[in-house]
């Protein structure tokens, strides 16, 4: 995912699917009717409002639009929840604004006539919202900016297609859906053209809404699938996943199909998101690698900071109860924190040569957001370089059975770690440890209370 590629100045402009000025053309024209103006949530989902495309070009452009502070501060089924300071019945639930990233418009090519842009969360006197994705990582980035540096991500995003609408797995409670392969499609071309015309059109309208394809695969679970995107600076890497992820379940949805990116769907091969991570320094050119093409000391303690802060920091790549049903032995899941060359037993898998050396962070799954995953990851990386910590022998062997301290099993556990993290509190402040403490303890309280199916199979005639 990281090929030598030709050096950009950190100043380098993101380069915009639309400009603004294109944008008035289409609206003149009529090609463009609707602008939809969204944030990525604390779950990692698109959310916002659609605006007639005049409107938002007279008013929106310059003066964003409001929506209620209590986005960031639900659960997973938008219910409000208490513990949050931020946004409470105590404050009112009052607004933030959407500010629009004019640098993010794009066109939605699976739905006609639209554009889309992503937003900047603000108080109304203008500073920003400090628990809001997009604004921790980018928090993260001017740290790395201060020793002219830029981050570089790529993710890898696993998904399980169903030839069931979403209609239908609701009502049939998610049970006995059909996969949309009957066996592992693992690289295999004949399996994944049974449904290329739904990947062609996810790959093809991606493209047109301006994401760099780079290929598609099947993997080991049946109906499970990968896309591929080229590599891009951090933050526009996190822009695009977000669309891709909403745009691939509207795309199954208009096909009559399904697809979830649910970190464990079943007891076979979870749904990963494998993070490939890489710095290039004030000239553009790549960091990780020394003058020999092998690791430079950089890399080595930005390295050896993953593996301080992976346990940690775990609640930012496995942030929901499920996620932690992937880390399992034999799954190609990790368990273990290690890091080794190519190893893919390992949370940590350094590869890629000279100018394309990189790591991959094989912790988070499809649920995982990414801004919170690479925000976390680079403040663990800048842990290692300011403690100049050392990087480990590497594993070369099983991670799985090797003596390494385990990634957390749960996530109470992950919880407890990241609430004591004075990593996290420093990197991060205070108050946004506490917010994503309150999420994943929300997250908890609600699973304690739930009375599973398991449960009723095991116990209704049984016990």
């Amino acid at each position: 995912m990281h090929p030598e590629a030709p050096p950009m100045t950190s100043q380098a402009p993101l380069q915009a699917p639309l400009t603004l000025e294109a944008l008035r053309g289409l609206v003149a024209s009529g090609e463009i009717h609707t602008v939809a103006l969204a944030f990525t949530d604390m779950q990692g989902r698109l959310q916002g409002k659609r605006f007639a495309a005049g409107h938002f070009l007279d008013e929106v452009v310059a003066h964003g639009s409001e929506g209620c502070a209590y986005l960031l501060a639900v659960d997973v089924e938008l219910n409000t929840v208490p513990g949050y300071t931020m946004a409470s019945w105590e404050t009112g639930y009052g607004d933030f604004v959407f500010r629009p990233d004019l640098d993010t418009l794009r066109r939605v090519p699976w739905q006609p006539g639209t554009a889309l842009v992503t937003a900047d969360l603000a108080w109304e006197d203008g500073t920003p919202v400090a628990a809001s994705p997009r604004q921790i990582l980018k928090r993260q980035l001017d740290r790395l900016a201060e020793r002219g540096l830029t981050a570089w991500a790529g993710t890898e995003l696993e998904f399980i297609v169903f030839r069931d609408t979403y209609e239908q797995a609701w009502e049939r409670g998610y049970r006995t859906l059909t996969p949309a392969n009957q066996y592992n499609a693992d690289y295999s071309l004949l399996a994944t053209a049974r449904i290329e015309p739904l990947l062609a059109r996810i790959r093809n309208e991606m493209g047109a809404a301006g994401l760099v394809v780079e290929s598609a695969k099947g993997e080991c679970n049946l109906g499970q699938h990968e896309i591929a995107f080229r590599y891009d600076r951090a933050l526009t890497t996190c822009d695009q996943h977000s669309v891709y992820k909403t745009g691939a379940k509207e795309i199954a949805s208009q096909e009559g199909m399904a697809l979830t990116f649910m970190a464990k769907y079943d007891e076979r091969e979870g749904n990963s998101c494998h993070i490939h991570l890489s710095l290039r320094d004030a000239d553009g050119s790549p960091a990780f690698a020394d003058d020999n093409g092998h690791m430079s000391s950089l890399m080595r303690h930005f390295l050896a900071g993953q593996l301080a802060a992976m346990r940690e920091l775990t609640l930012l790549y496995a942030p929901n109860i499920n996620s932690y049903k992937r880390y399992r032995p034999g799954s190609f899941a990790p368990t273990a924190v290690a890091w080794g060359p190519d190893n893919r037993t390992c949370s940590l898998r350094v590869v890629g040569h000279g100018p394309s050396l990189r790591f991959e962070n094989r912790a988070p799954g499809g649920d995982v957001n990414p801004y919170l995953a690479i925000a976390g990851m680079i403040a663990a990386g800048l842990h290692g370089i300011e403690q100049r910590l050392e990087l480990p022998e590497p594993c070369t062997g099983n991670a799985y059975s090797a003596d390494y301290a385990h990634l957390p099993t749960t996530l109470r556990e992950a919880a407890e770690l990241w609430a004591g993290s004075e990593l996290a509190k420093a990197a991060f402040g205070p108050d946004v440890v506490q917010h994503y403490l309150t999420m994943a303890q929300v997250e908890q309280d609600a699973f304690d209370t739930a009375v599973t199916d398991w449960e009723r199979y095991r116990s209704f005639e049984r016990m």
